[in-house]
């Protein structure tokens, strides 16, 4: 179990970020900073912060589900997150003031609040709830959502010409689904 709760919330994160709103503001962090070791510290520090608390709200939340409900609310939430997955992000960073403050503290700041209510931050919230290994979840979801974004911080423009961000969605939407229907039928 306690493997389990890492490997969840690492193949979560790592699906669900494909074609997320945070890739494309990697792209553009990225296209905007030469230093990529600086944009990927603000990434971490900035998901750590984040997923921790949300982590946190998730295992405080998990104290008032009935027992059994557990593997449904995965389930659902990975069924949903699915659903989700099909509806493109926008990249709404080039209006920002922050960059001037450099590489590290702009992807920081920025990341944080783009995760903000984001389809991982929910999936971190509900996977805490389910696994009472607090720090494998926000260890899994932080090196997931690194998984996701350092590639796009390193080779985002040659990735974005030869795979397609729809049928990425559309991909990452059915590996949801089975993960959702597996988690329900297997608990």
């Amino acid at each position: 179990m306690y493997f389990d709760a890492f490997v969840a919330s690492f193949a979560s994160v790592t699906v669900a970020e494909i074609g997320d709103k945070t890739q494309l503001l990697s792209l553009f962090l990225a296209a905007r900073f030469r230093s990529r070791g600086a944009i990927i510290a603000g990434i971490l520090v900035a998901t750590l912060l984040n997923h921790a608390a949300s982590a946190w709200f998730g295992a405080w939340v998990a104290q008032f589900i009935p027992a059994g409900w557990h593997s449904w609310l995965l389930g659902g939430s990975f069924i949903a997150v699915a659903l989700w997955l099909l509806i493109p992000d926008k990249d709404d960073s080039e209006e920002v003031s922050v960059l001037k403050y450099g590489a590290f503290f702009a992807s920081c700041i920025l990341f944080f609040l783009a995760e903000i209510g984001d389809k991982t931050q929910v999936a971190t919230v509900l996977l805490a709830a389910t696994y009472p290994q607090t720090w494998q979840v926000i260890l899994g979801t932080t090196i997931g959502m690194l998984a996701a974004n350092v590639p796009v911080v390193y080779a985002g423009s040659w990735l974005l010409e030869r795979i397609s961000l729809d049928w990425a969605r559309r991909i990452a939407c059915a590996i949801f689904m089975l993960l959702g229907a597996l988690t329900i039928a297997m608990y």
